[in-house]
């Protein structure tokens, strides 16, 4: 295949793995709108029930699947900055799907968030492809990553509502889904015998695949738990997130930089500005895609009754309707008698 057609392959590949993530996003936020807000092993068993969220699934891994074979036909340069359309195609998706349009703002926020970030991949890039964490790097790097993410959900909401709290969701998820791509390339190396410290061993190469797993699966489930706050920031927050903590790893551990020295730190500094400027008109400009599920709210009879240190001083009582008693045969014929001489 010559350079033009593996080109042009690439850039479709690309948009289809775009398409795939921004449905993916589209059916999560869906999902989070339609479920109650709840949390721990009941939430994900209820998740796990729900069709629609398989669906989100496996639209993810097309998308992952998609994007691993556009980079075999074109280069990084290219189609990493093509996945921030994911962005763009999942905001008029998202509206379609709740029957709203795209507002001027979430346009703008849009169009900042993807400027910023195609700023940050394009000064991004390894500058010694093949590098990869040797397996008691991978051990620390999986260690704080934990840390940081167990601290990142459990952010308390606020007055103003759950914006902050999905974000934070959505910066872990990122965080989460950017070690797992990191993990990836040095399982790779692993198989291939290239592991940095010697040979690896059967054991290693297994514990590289379940923190792999941990992690992409994490990303997933925080994700899903970021969409409750709306589709468009979380969405944007996830997407920079994930180079943005390859990129800390590749600066940290494998000796890489940002490109063209200097001036790269700049770029990338102004890129995250202007990146962070998208995601605030994102989280202001959005529309609520469905009412948040109302609380259940005791409405007060007009009987009170005593109140008690461990109840309100209303409760909600079956008040039993009155009994009618039963006339009879003979109490039915002269009811009816009396009607029809009415």
């Amino acid at each position: 295949m010559n350079p033009a057609t593996g080109t042009v392959v690439a850039v479709l590949l690309s948009l289809v793995s775009a398409a795939g993530y921004a449905l993916a996003a589209v059916a999560q936020s869906r999902l989070a709108a339609a479920s109650p807000v709840q949390d721990g092993r009941g939430a994900l068993r209820a998740l796990l029930a729900r069709g629609q969220w398989w669906s989100a699934v496996g639209l993810n891994a097309a998308g992952a699947l998609a994007h691993v074979a556009a980079l075999h036909y074109g280069p990084l340069t290219l189609v990493q900055p093509l996945g921030a359309l994911t962005l763009v195609a999942a905001l008029p998706l998202g509206a379609y799907a709740a029957r709203r349009r795209v507002t001027r703002t979430e346009w703008r926020g849009a169009l900042w968030t993807l400027a910023g970030l195609v700023g940050l991949v394009a000064v991004t890039g390894p500058t010694a492809p093949g590098e990869a964490l040797s397996l008691r790097e991978s051990l620390v790097v999986a260690a704080a990553t934990a840390l940081l993410i167990a601290a990142l959900a459990s952010g308390r909401h606020t007055s103003k509502g759950r914006a902050p709290r999905g974000l934070g969701h959505a910066t872990a998820s990122g965080i989460a889904s950017g070690v797992a791509s990191a993990l990836t390339q040095t399982l790779t190396a692993a198989l291939a015998l290239e592991l940095p410290g010697g040979k690896p061993t059967w054991w290693q190469t297994a514990l590289l695949a379940v923190l792999i797993s941990a992690f992409a699966t994490g990303g997933l489930l925080l994700s899903q738990a970021a969409y409750r706050g709306g589709l468009a920031a979380p969405l944007a927050v996830v997407n920079l997130s994930n180079p943005a903590a390859a990129a800390v790893i590749g600066v940290a551990l494998l000796g890489e930089t940002f490109r063209a020295g200097a001036w790269g730190w700049l770029v990338a500094a102004g890129a995250s500005l202007v990146a962070a400027r998208g995601v605030v008109l994102l989280t202001k400009g959005g529309s609520p895609e469905a009412a948040p599920v109302a609380e259940s709210v005791a409405v007060p009879l007009a009987t009170p009754v005593e109140s008690t240190p461990a109840r309100g001083a209303w409760e909600l009582q079956a008040v039993p309707s009155p009994r009618v008693p039963d006339l009879g045969a003979r109490g039915r014929e002269q009811e009816m008698t009396l009607n029809s001489s009415s």
